[in-house]
């Protein structure tokens, strides 16, 4: 789409040439969703596809992916992480919950898809059950990081001021050796996320449990163990009524029954 308000687009090459940023500029990365509909507040683009970020760099201590890496870059990652990363099938399957072409996925971004902060966010999703963390640059040079669960705070808000941009996410190599289970659901075959579901049980033995798409925010559940049924209910019955996300794509009261059901799934497969 055409976006007929942007009067200038910005490439810079270098950290300090990206700002200032002000309130009817948009920074674009892959741009899938920027470009899917008006942005009549928008004047000026910032590309910063151009700024020589490595898209995944893994260390010891764990996996960085650049905001600018793409989600086939992600994807791939399943078929190219070390053996010892028994978390890998999670990087393709997360990329499946988002509803895209090949296409959008050559081009949409992990920094995109989590600044967004839509419910149904695929990288959300990704994130939240590996514990990674975002790194945010500020406008005086500064930078600080926190949490994935706690950078999206509502349906499609975050923690993110004028002038923040998301420079990376890290995921732990703990998180990256643990086993995880997947489950997705939707209202038809080709439909959005109205559910997703991630179990991971960790070396020290540790058990967590994600909850995406069926809430506006992620909701992350911490066991000592694998917990009993009773237990992993009453964490997921501690979910607000306010926090069940409300569209189309399923009733808030049938996101809490699947959201449930597909826990259960998952804590009998990670058993």
């Amino acid at each position: 789409m055409d976006l007929n308000t942007v009067e200038a687009v910005h490439i810079p090459t270098r950290r300090d040439e990206v700002w200032p940023l002000g309130p009817t500029d948009a920074v674009l990365a892959g741009g899938t969703w920027l470009f899917s509909e008006p942005q009549p507040t928008v004047t000026r683009l910032v590309d910063i596809t151009r700024l020589g970020w490595a898209p995944v760099a893994l260390g010891p201590d764990g996996l960085e992916l650049a905001a600018t890496c793409t989600l086939d870059e992600v994807a791939s990652l399943s078929t190219t992480l070390p053996s010892e990363c028994a978390a890998a099938p999670l990087f393709r399957q997360c990329c499946t919950a988002l509803l895209a072409s090949f296409k959008i996925w050559r081009t949409a971004t992990v920094g995109g898809n989590i600044c967004l902060s839509f419910p149904a966010g695929a990288m959300i999703s990704l994130c939240t059950a590996l514990d990674a963390s975002v790194t945010v640059w500020r406008a005086d040079g500064s930078e600080y990081s926190l949490p994935v669960t706690e950078f999206v705070t509502g349906e499609a808000t975050n923690v993110l001021k004028t002038g923040d941009v998301v420079r990376a996410v890290h995921i732990p190599a703990a998180a990256l050796r643990a086993r995880t289970a997947y489950r997705k659901l939707a209202p038809s075959p080709l439909g959005r996320s109205g559910v997703v579901v991630i179990g991971r049980s960790d070396e020290d033995g540790g058990f967590v449990l994600s909850v995406t798409a069926a809430t506006v925010r992620p909701h992350v559940f911490r066991f000592s163990a694998v917990p009993s049924p009773d237990d992993l209910r009453a964490a997921l019955d501690g979910i607000p009524d306010r926090d069940l996300t409300r569209d189309a794509h399923g009733d808030p009261d049938w996101r809490r029954a699947v959201t449930l059901t597909l826990a259960e799934q998952i804590r009998a497969e990670l058993a």
